[in-house]
């Protein structure tokens, strides 16, 4: 059940459960929000990938980088009906990077494989283009510092525009646009966050993003 254990899990009074997708970063997703705890309010961080875990969680967050396909695989295992469950429920739901994309119906990256609908729209590669800066072409994937403007949606975020870690080929593209929380320029615009309700997520990686990426990790813990 984690470093922490299980002692740990049920003696505090909030239960943080990082949902173990089997798709890398976990580890520093879970060290950041130990951070993050220890700076915000008392809570217990585990990683799992058990379903009834996920169930007893008082906050889930969904990470993850690789592939939408191998994700979407994962959720088929239980993992995905606990999380939706728990999103339904009301339970703060925070996704990164993999974590916002599997919110949505598909994605162009696996056609045929089911993200878990939660939210409706599709995942599209990034366009690319050149930089504005030099004319050469844009790499893919986006990897590195970019600025994310907060479409004044949600509290997360913090500041009108700040800087956060990318590492992506793709994006989400909401059919609500109501949803979109901030956005991004690399080669064109992208939505590089969502909010509804109690369900945020991220393109970006705060666990990545030094001072702003653990200043919304202590938001998310102290909500």
């Amino acid at each position: 059940m984690g470093r922490r254990g299980q002692a740990a899990w049920y003696g505090l009074s909030v239960q943080i459960c990082v949902c173990d997708a089997g798709l890398g970063n976990l580890r520093s997703v879970e060290r950041a929000l130990c951070r993050a705890a220890s700076g915000a309010r008392p809570a217990s961080v585990v990683l799992s990938r058990d379903p009834e875990v996920v169930a007893r969680a008082d906050k889930i967050v969904v990470p993850g980088q690789g592939g939408f396909g191998d994700c979407a695989a994962a959720m088929g295992r239980g993992l995905g009906e606990a999380i939706r469950a728990q999103i339904v429920r009301g339970t703060p739901y925070l996704g990164i990077c993999l974590g916002l994309q599997i919110l949505f119906e598909g994605s162009a990256e696996a056609p045929g494989a089911a993200g878990l609908g939660v939210l409706a729209g599709e995942v599209v590669r990034l366009p690319g283009g050149t930089d504005p800066l030099t004319s050469s072409p844009l790499k893919i994937p986006h990897t590195g510092w970019n600025v994310v403007r907060d479409a004044g949606t949600s509290p997360w975020l913090g500041r009108p525009e700040q800087h956060y870690y990318f590492v992506h080929s793709y994006a989400v593209v909401p059919r609500d646009p109501r949803i979109i929380a901030a956005t991004t320029d690399y080669g064109a615009d992208f939505v590089s966050a969502v909010v509804r309700e109690n369900v945020f997520a991220c393109q970006f990686h705060p666990e990545k993003s030094q001072g702003a990426g653990l200043a919304l990790l202590e938001r998310f813990v102290a909500s």
